[in-house]
């Protein structure tokens, strides 16, 4: 990362990155956590009127009625063991790529975005499956639950891995792929582009490569921050695929869209009610399976029936104006900011550490 110079000098062994990012961005992800398991009860409830409707409100119940370890902190295991290999990988071919890119001599600016596109893409291996486990162990609760009905009932993160592959079989550990990828592949190029050029403006400034805690939480969190603004209209078109109630679909008429493709949705419960009346048709709400999404649509906002960022931008856009296209982008960016400056900030003291603790000749590792 501090390699952005393209200067031997500034680029830290692989194997220090490696390590840096996968600690730095874990404890980033483990602060995160309880904000995550919110908004997961927030769109994946399936209950009409939903019992989870604003932030603070929802915080506040599932803390009272559940508590911290299975009730906010629900799933911590399997996003902690997405997030540690995630990280690692992500951060081992962005630096990777990075480096060679610059120097072929490609322009400073492409070649952090495409190791960022390039990164993400070979975490996303990892934690796709995880955020699987992870968003409905969140949405479940405790074991029995009986605060909450979330339609999923598992023993541990063991247990749900063992069922979701035994009854849906082995792919649906990466349902919800093309969603993520299609929101976080851009955030994540973006970030630590503006990231890059953040740490130079500031070397720049400070002249001295030791910016200062201050300055290393300030570049973290602008590069996340304005990423985060930037793909919000990406956020809102996945958020609303993933949330939005699928209409009942009619009698010889396929549905708009495949809901398996697109995301971990709620698996209807199974039909132990045979010997009673039919019930009506049970409409699920879909759940998240990648990061936060502060975006609420409005009240009677047009559902989107094509499973279609490009036209799901362009219906929003005809019904909602740009407006419709940044819901909800004050607390993304106040999301993206906190998590992305306590990630950088961790991943850049961590290499410093590592520099004293594993000294290692970097010609044997530097590009």
């Amino acid at each position: 990362m501090t390699g952005g110079t393209g200067e031997g000098e500034g680029r830290p062994p692989y194997v220090h990155s490696m390590i840096a990012g996968g600690l730095g961005g874990t404890t980033g992800d483990m602060l995160m956590h309880s904000l995550d398991t919110v908004k997961t009860r927030q769109q994946g409830d399936p209950h009409l009127p939903p019992k989870y409707t604003s932030l603070g409100s929802s915080y506040y119940t599932i803390w009272r009625q559940e508590g911290v370890r299975r009730g906010l902190y629900g799933g911590w295991l399997p996003a902690m063991m997405g997030s540690f290999p995630g990280t690692v990988l992500f951060f081992g071919t962005y630096e990777w790529s990075k480096r060679h890119m610059i120097d072929y001599g490609i322009q400073s600016h492409i070649s952090y975005l495409t190791a960022g596109f390039l990164g993400d893409f070979a975490a996303s291996i990892v934690y796709v499956p995880s955020e699987v486990l992870k968003t409905r162990l969140q949405l479940q609760g405790r074991y029995n639950n009986p605060y909450f009905k979330s339609g999923y009932n598992y023993r541990g993160t063991f247990d749900a891995a063992k069922i979701i592959v035994r009854t849906e079989g082995f792919s649906e550990l990466f349902s919800g792929y093309k969603a993520t990828l299609y929101r976080d592949l851009p955030f994540s190029a973006l970030q630590f582009m503006f990231y890059e050029q953040f740490q130079s403006w500031a070397r720049q400034y400070k002249k001295s490569r030791e910016l200062g805690i201050p300055l290393e939480l300030l570049t973290g969190a602008a590069g996340g921050g304005l990423a985060g603004v930037m793909t919000c209209p990406l956020d809102v078109v996945k958020t609303r695929l993933q949330t939005q109630i699928d209409p009942v679909p009619v009698i010889g008429k396929p549905k708009g869209r495949a809901v398996a493709e697109t995301m971990s949705g709620l698996k209807e419960a199974p039909l132990k009610q045979s010997q009673h009346p039919p019930p009506p048709v049970q409409q699920s709400r879909p759940i998240s399976t990648s990061s936060p999404s502060t975006h609420t649509p409005r009240p009677g906002a047009m559902p989107l029936d094509e499973d279609s960022i490009l036209r799901g931008l362009k219906i929003i856009y005809k019904t909602e104006g740009i407006g419709g296209w940044f819901r909800g982008v004050g607390p993304r960016f106040v999301w993206t900011s906190v998590q992305s400056g306590c990630m950088l900030f961790l991943y850049q003291t961590i290499l410093r550490q590592l520099e004293v603790w594993l000294p290692v000749e970097r010609s044997g590792f530097s590009a």
